[in-house]
């Protein structure tokens, strides 16, 4: 058989001429954005889902918590699903799971210890008592099998910024899908041996390799965890005062070094934020955590002991209102005030979307202490997230015959395709998918159908869950581009004519005390368009009037002022 230069089979192996069922590959979100992770895996009448991850707002979603996936396609498939698999605990893949897993019937929950710890705490936190409901499948050796109707499935470590993540094998008799999950390749790891992928390409042949894609614009030699970790080392221990670190608190085994040092060199760990206290909690009833008795403190005891002695880890390293190291910036912290010779040290990245806000909380902290450490001035952080050679090797390694970047913007997914390519994956068997794609892989081809299912945004906002659409979050963004506009007008019901002067009232348009004429001309309008369309005699209908209101007294304004305010008419008979 014909090999292309990089050793791969110029056609699957072990194909049959004759058709075969297919393997259908859905995902309902991580397609076209970072975030809303979830994929549907459907053979036969059985489904295996991977995943269930929440989207982070963007600018254009005003008063959004977070995206969800749209489960649509799901229902009244619920009794086949066999189970839900988790790859880690990100809120990108979990985050979701108490809002759907009681949606789409409450399958089986598949992973590693720690991730259905937090997965039980989150579902727990949302609503009181349900965790009791859930059905656990706990991953405790990765050679662990499971099979799920038509579906065998299987585990292989990765590298991530979170402990317990995993790999996935999803065995079917049409194909074996390779789905990492988040990964990276970490090269001078601490404490464990590099990872390999090569034993994935022995797999039963056709194999797909789903590939999380966030890396592969990413050119930069990455930093190392033994650079990144001999750094925090340093600082921790030359410290001339108190240690600050803001953190992720899902970075469970960096926290591990940090407290392991920390106790080494004879100083005190305190840690402040809900969410991080939760994960060393549970890493610690995992035993994933050790720690010798008196290292850790709370938060309030920390003027007991010199500051040499002192280190802090905390959340609110994205700047975020009601963290810990913004409320430590503003003086709103009842244990902590910044000193001069404290050293604060960012050992995170920023989440896109914060940079601003990221940027705001270091110039202030500039201002407060002489030693900010982030990423700019000293590798005090490692990404969870691969690179374009580590894309380049992982593919070389698993030789997979079919490729689907997955986990990432549409244009990452192109440039992984084109990585892809480059190295001897033929383009006919590279799909960059779009949410909702139907890919159907048999031992023959790979296909992407014409029709989409549903995978449209669900928006979660306080309470409501979908309530919130396109037209009101439409409606948001011009109230928060161009404000509102309100006019009430007091019509005599026998005459149609206006009585009096409307009232006008004006939110994030224009300031009424400095806007004296403009309201007198809009007055003026107002009354002469009421009059006009209500004084024609008979029945007056109102709708009318008020679509001429918003028509007009817009296209006056626009004509002022170049905005575009929300005009809402209110009109009252007397």
């Amino acid at each position: 058989m014909e090999e292309t230069p990089c050793g791969f089979d110029s056609h699957p192996r072990h194909m049959q001429k004759t058709q075969s069922k297919k393997l259908r590959i859905i995902p309902l979100g991580g397609c076209e954005e970072v975030g809303r992770n979830m994929t549907v895996f459907e053979y036969g009448k059985d489904i295996v889902i991977l995943d269930m991850g929440i989207q982070f707002p963007e600018e254009d979603m005003p008063g959004i918590n977070y995206v969800i996936p749209n489960t649509k396609y799901l229902r009244g498939k619920e009794k086949n699903i066999r189970a839900v698999i988790f790859t880690h605990g990100h809120m990108d893949h979990i985050g979701a799971a108490p809002i759907l897993l009681d949606k789409i019937g409450n399958p089986p929950i598949i992973g590693r210890p720690f991730t259905i710890e937090l997965i039980k705490y989150r579902q727990e936190d949302y609503s009181k008592g349900s965790s009791k409901r859930l059905k656990p499948i706990y991953v405790k050796k990765l050679e662990e099998k499971i099979k799920l109707g038509a579906f065998d499935i299987g585990f292989f470590p990765v590298d991530h910024a979170i402990i317990d993540a995993i790999g996935v094998i999803i065995k079917t008799p049409a194909a074996t899908v390779i789905h990492p999950g988040d990964w990276m390749i970490e090269h001078k790891p601490v404490g464990r041996k590099k990872i390999k992928y090569n034993h994935l390409a022995k797999l039963p042949r056709p194999t797909v390799l789903m590939l999380e894609s966030i890396g592969a614009t990413q050119t930069k030699k990455p930093v190392t965890e033994k650079q990144m970790l001999d750094n925090l080392k340093r600082l921790i221990k030359d410290a001339p005062g108190r240690i600050i670190i803001a953190t992720f608190s899902s970075q469970v085994q960096r926290i591990k070094q940090i407290i392991e040092y920390a106790s080494e060199v004879d100083k005190k760990i305190a840690l402040d934020g809900f969410s991080i206290k939760i994960s060393v909690e549970i890493a610690k009833k995992l035993g994933y955590i050790k720690t010798e008795k008196g290292t850790i403190v709370t938060i309030d005891k920390i003027s007991d002991y010199p500051d040499k002695r002192v280190v802090i880890l905390c959340t609110g390293a994205q700047g975020e209102e009601k963290a810990v190291l913004p409320r430590i910036v503003n003086n709103d912290h009842r244990f902590i005030k910044i000193k001069k010779n404290d050293t604060v040290i960012f050992s995170s990245s920023v989440v896109p979307g914060h940079e601003r806000t990221v940027q705001r909380l270091k110039d202030n902290l500039y201002r407060l202490s002489d030693n900010v450490i982030h990423s700019d001035v000293m590798d005090v952080h490692t990404s969870g997230h691969s690179n374009v050679q580590d894309i380049q090797e992982i593919i070389r390694q698993i030789k997979p015959d079919y490729f689907i970047p997955v986990y990432a913007n549409h244009f990452m997914l192109r440039e992984a395709a084109r990585i892809a390519h480059k190295i001897g994956v033929p383009e006919s068997r590279i799909v960059v998918p779009d949410n909702g794609s139907v890919i159907e892989v048999s031992k023959e081809s790979i296909e992407t159908g014409k029709k989409k299912v549903p995978t449209n945004y669900v928006f979660v906002d306080g309470l409501g869950i979908g309530d919130v659409g396109e037209i009101v979050l439409r409606d948001r963004q011009m109230l928060a581009q161009d404000g509102m506009f309100v006019i009430v007008a007091v019509v005599d019901k026998r005459t149609g004519q206006v009585k009096g002067s409307p009232d006008i009232i004006s939110r994030g348009f224009i300031y009424l005390r400095e806007s004296k004429d403009l309201l007198a001309q809009t007055r003026k309008k107002v009354i002469n368009i009421v009059n006009k369309t209500a004084a024609s005699g008979g029945a007056v209908n109102w709708i009318h009037v008020k679509n001429e209101l918003r028509k007009k007294i817009g296209q006056f304004l626009f004509s002022k002022t170049k905005r575009r305010p929300i005009i809402l008419p209110v009109v009252i008979e007397v």
